[in-house]
């Protein structure tokens, strides 16, 4: 695997970024030259993170296939399900990844946030050994709909702050609770009434005068925020908070600490974890046809397709699978969709299956998370997406979603 298309993408925009800080540079707009280094590194992030889902994709694939030809009393087994552990840690550590290298709220699903929060905090803990952590979690927390990528990162970054702004150590306080916001208060932020999940993060830094809390949210304040000596700064935080829904409050006093509250509105939708699923393989009998530019996806994802009861055709190509397509347009149920494939990429595939079929089914399908690119194609009729790695189960209920749904 090269990651070509990846990579080829980056290297263009690469180019772009370069020109713009070199413009900026020029004008005197060091700021500028900031934000766009910082979108070439999440640039970078992104494309490292796609080739490496797609080789967790491999793993996992044939670690399944594995798995279906012995029972539980195998002397592999456990070995198996330990390797299938490992590989959903290396999807999750790629998703922090992601959360940085995207902007925006893309993946938005039910959420509790305890766990969030506890993993975030851990991660910060193994940096940072000479400040203590005490968490406080609210029982029965209530459910909240984020891109838990995205929420991961805002709490990194108040960690991050609470670093700065404690050079030789101290307290960091962490509390969840569930809250009521009455109309008055809700009024006062441009929010709905109602309930929201309160998270506040504590420290016992140096603090902020009244000045600085009330610009530490602006764009060009972050670019020098930590020239100043508080941290990072707050815009990016800011920025996902907000379009999540929610607000994030800051009450700080010059030398005894900064408390940042982050609000986000209470979701209706129930949160499942995975384990809660049916362990069942939801099979089928029906014909799909596999795109995608890397052939361990093909091999492997045939494979797994075939044990699901599928009839399978494959294209390594949008051009190829065009061609497929039209001759076996009545015959093909599902079409399983790459995003980011060389020459024809997986959005301009999918317009081109549309104009051939208007009832098309695909399912998208990429090493990236959900990003603008993704939604775009989504919100322009694309049935649903899938997120390398996944496991069996995973696409077995994600196919029989979009063929069930008459």
């Amino acid at each position: 695997m090269d990651g070509k298309p990846a990579y080829n993408e980056l290297e263009q925009r690469a180019g772009e970024l370069e020109k713009k800080v070199v413009e900026n540079q020029a004008k005197g707009k060091s700021t500028g030259g900031y934000l766009e280094a910082m979108e070439f590194m999440g640039m970078l992030i992104g494309a490292i993170v796609h080739d490496i889902n797609n080789l967790l994709m491999g793993i996992q694939g044939n670690t399944s296939l594995m798995l279906l030809g012995i029972d539980a009393v195998h002397p592999f087994y456990e070995k198996l399900k330990n390797i299938e552990q490992y590989i959903q840690n290396g999807a999750d550590l790629t998703e922090r990844l992601l959360g940085f290298a995207r902007k925006g709220k893309y993946e938005a699903k039910p959420t509790d946030l305890n766990p969030i929060i506890a993993r975030s905090s851990e991660i910060f803990a193994r940096m940072e050994h000479n400040i203590s952590i005490h968490p406080k979690y609210q029982k029965d927390i209530w459910t909240v709909e984020v891109d838990q990528g995205q929420i991961e990162q805002v709490f990194l970054n108040f960690y991050i702050n609470a670093c700065q702004a404690m050079p030789d150590g101290g307290e960091l306080y962490l509390q969840t609770e569930n809250v009521t916001l009455d109309e008055a208060y809700a009024n006062q932020h441009g929010l709905e009434p109602g309930g929201y999940v309160k998270i506040s993060v504590t420290d016992t830094g140096a603090g902020m005068d009244e000045a600085t809390s009330k610009n530490i949210f602006e764009p060009l304040f972050s670019a020098r925020a930590s020239d100043l000596g508080i941290g990072l700064g707050l815009a990016p935080a800011h920025d996902i908070v907000k379009n999540h829904g929610g607000i994030i409050t800051v009450y700080s006093e010059k030398g005894k600490g900064t408390t940042f509250s982050v609000y986000l509105p209470v979701s209706e939708k129930v949160f499942i974890k995975e384990e809660e699923f049916a362990e069942e393989l939801s099979k089928g009998s029906e014909t799909v046809l596999l795109v995608d530019d890397e052939q361990m996806i093909i091999d492997v994802g045939s494979q797994l397709l075939e044990k699901l009861g599928y009839k399978v055709y494959s294209a390594e190509s949008g051009k190829a699978a065009l061609k497929i397509y039209k001759e076996n347009k009545d015959d093909i149920d599902i079409v399983i969709l790459d995003v980011i494939m060389p020459g024809m990429n997986g959005g301009e595939t999918y317009d081109r299956l549309k104009a051939l079929n208007v009832d098309v089914k695909v399912l998208l399908s990429s090493g990236y998370g959900v990003n603008r690119q993704i939604n775009e194609i989504l919100a322009r009729g694309c049935n649903e997406f899938i997120q390398k790695p996944f496991n069996m189960k995973q696409l077995s209920r994600k196919i029989r979603k979009i063929l069930d749904d008459k």
